[in-house]
This record gives structure tokens, sequence and C-alpha cells, in this order.
């Protein structure tokens, strides 16, 4: 896995995390529920963002190998 493709995959994983904690946290403080499923709604799209880039990683690694 080349440098570049690792630190794509770390920055997605990341905001994936991110984007599950401002959720979170805006559904324990009993915040606007609206906000929340929005939220929700982009970190399964980041996720599913992810795993893509994931494969196609893995993919193309095995493809030089």
């Amino acid at each position: 896995m080349s440098g570049t493709s690792f630190y794509i995959i770390v920055v997605l994983m990341i905001a994936v995390f991110i984007v599950l904690l401002a959720g979170l946290r805006n559904m324990l403080k009993g915040g606007d529920a609206n906000f929340s499923n929005k939220m929700m709604q982009l970190r399964v799209f980041l996720q599913f963002v992810a795993v893509v880039a994931i494969v196609i990683v893995v993919y193309f690694a095995r493809q030089a190998s």
C-alpha cells in the first residue's frame, strides 16, 4: 500500500469518527433531532466511501504483487 493511499484511508476513518461523535454528542445533549439524523446519514456515506477506498487499495495491491 502506497503512502498516499494509506493517508487517504486514515483521513476517511478519522472523518467517520468525527461525524459519529458529532451526531452522538448532539443526541445525548438533546439537541436538534434533524441534525443528528443528518450526521448519521453523513456517517453512513463516509463509511461507504472508506470501505470502497480500502477495497480498491487492496485490489490494486494484490494486482501489483
